[in-house]
């Protein structure tokens, strides 16, 4: 009962941890497993404490105010920063959802044959009905299922013999370096783990669970709500980012123990990672790692299209929200099927990914830094947050992580 309990509250914060570790992110990770070894598995011990922070408080701002992110940017600043910040999400959403439908399908033409844009464009008409056609409410239980799939990549490990006195060396005493190579690895890791559109995902689910739930209320409406539902937010988001993490852990540690053990070093896409396993580490391992890429997958691109989607609609204030039907919020709708769309229709342009996913993490840094900073201003003031303004240690912490980002963007410019 208690387990079940517990599975309950996890939703908006699981959700968004395990949608982080989509495709392109499991690119990035194993691009940089197979190129550092193990030398880089101290990142992800240093963003899951950045990543709570963030995630934490764009939860708070959707749950206290009853309204996304986009929405509350709306409210507090002028039409320049919010439409520049929007319109970027939306690109850069839309390019991401390209390279994740790409490496899906080409993941599935490795398991079983046949034609890999014939499974992209499955994918893609698979992921949009049921955004369009399945309410929120019962939507959710699916994403939350597929969360599952990510012990795929933990499975993936220990199946390989590991040198685990090594690992722990190098994850708590790493070889850090100040070569354009390895702080471009590094801001490659910190864009993908830290991204807009995770910010906007968490806050607008937050809406949708409060709408949900018979009897609640945005907590400036019901104060008396607030001391459950933070302990809720807080225990959420805190298993969401820890499986985000580990994972990309896992990941990085699976393709350093065997591809950069056997001299590859140089892996462009998800796929490429996941055939280069076979010879290496045996038809187990592989499967798993493919497996793990289409069910990634299948999260990822709903929470891309549906962040872009709340983002454009409350910066328009058109009606929205996963649970109404196609009639009630076309708008809406509208936008997520053209984020799919078009990221379908990227895969037929000959577009180089490894230039595409380049250009997202780009747009995903810079983005994130003002946004960071507008969120934070937002999650300060009493016009917005009323008695619930973010406590000390989350304020710290989030302006630690914006100082953290805004290095990061820094060091990408200067290393490019």
């Amino acid at each position: 009962m208690r387990q079940k309990r517990f599975w309950q509250v996890l939703g908006p914060g699981l959700v968004t941890g395990a949608s982080d570790d989509d495709p392109s992110g499991i690119g990035t990770y194993s691009q940089v497993g197979a190129q550092f070894g193990f030398g880089m598995l101290w990142t992800m011990a240093l963003s899951f404490p950045l990543m709570v922070c963030v995630q934490v408080i764009c939860a708070r701002v959707g749950r206290v105010t009853g309204a996304g992110i986009a929405a509350n940017l709306r409210r507090q600043f002028s039409a320049g920063v919010l439409f520049p910040i929007v319109s970027l999400l939306l690109l850069a959403n839309t390019i991401n959802i390209a390279a994740d439908l790409g490496a899906m399908g080409a993941a599935l033409q490795l398991l079983v044959g046949g034609s890999a844009m014939l499974y992209t464009v499955l994918f893609a008409a698979v992921s949009l009905l049921l955004q369009v056609f399945i309410p929120y409410s019962r939507y959710v239980r699916i994403l939350k299922w597929l969360s599952l799939v990510l012990l795929a990549y933990v499975a993936a490990a220990f199946s390989l013999t590991i040198p685990w006195r090594e690992v722990a060396f190098r994850t708590l005493v790493p070889p850090l370096s100040l070569s354009s190579e390895y702080l471009t690895a590094v801001v490659a890791i910190f864009g993908t783990t830290i991204s807009p559109y995770l910010f906007f995902w968490q806050a607008s689910q937050e809406v949708e669970e409060q709408q949900g739930a018979p009897g609640e209320e945005p907590l400036i409406a019901a104060p008396r709500q607030a001391p459950a539902q933070f302990s809720r937010m807080n225990a959420d988001t805190y298993v969401g980012m820890a499986a985000s993490n580990i994972v990309g852990f896992f990941i990085m540690l699976t393709t350093a123990a065997t591809l950069h053990a056997h001299g590859v070093h140089n892996i462009a896409t998800a796929a490429q990672a996941a055939g280069a396993l076979r010879p290496i580490a045996g038809r187990f391992a592989f499967s798993l790692f493919s497996m793990g890429i289409i069910g990634t997958g299948l999260l990822a691109v709903p929470v891309l299209a549906g962040s872009a989607a709340y983002g454009v609609a409350e910066a328009m204030r058109w009606r929205f929200g996963m649970e109404k039907k196609l009639a009630e919020a076309t708008r809406f709708y509208a936008v997520i099927a053209a984020a799919v769309i078009i990221g379908l229709a990227i895969n037929f342009l000959g577009v180089d990914p490894i230039a595409a996913l380049f250009w997202t993490a780009v747009i995903n840094g810079v983005v994130a830094v003002p946004l960071l900073i507008a969120i934070m201003i937002l999650a300060s003031r009493r016009s917005a947050m009323r008695q619930f303004v973010i406590p000390g240690y989350l304020r710290w912490g989030g302006w630690a992580t914006t100082a953290f980002m805004t290095a990061c963007v820094t060091a990408m410019i200067a290393t490019a």
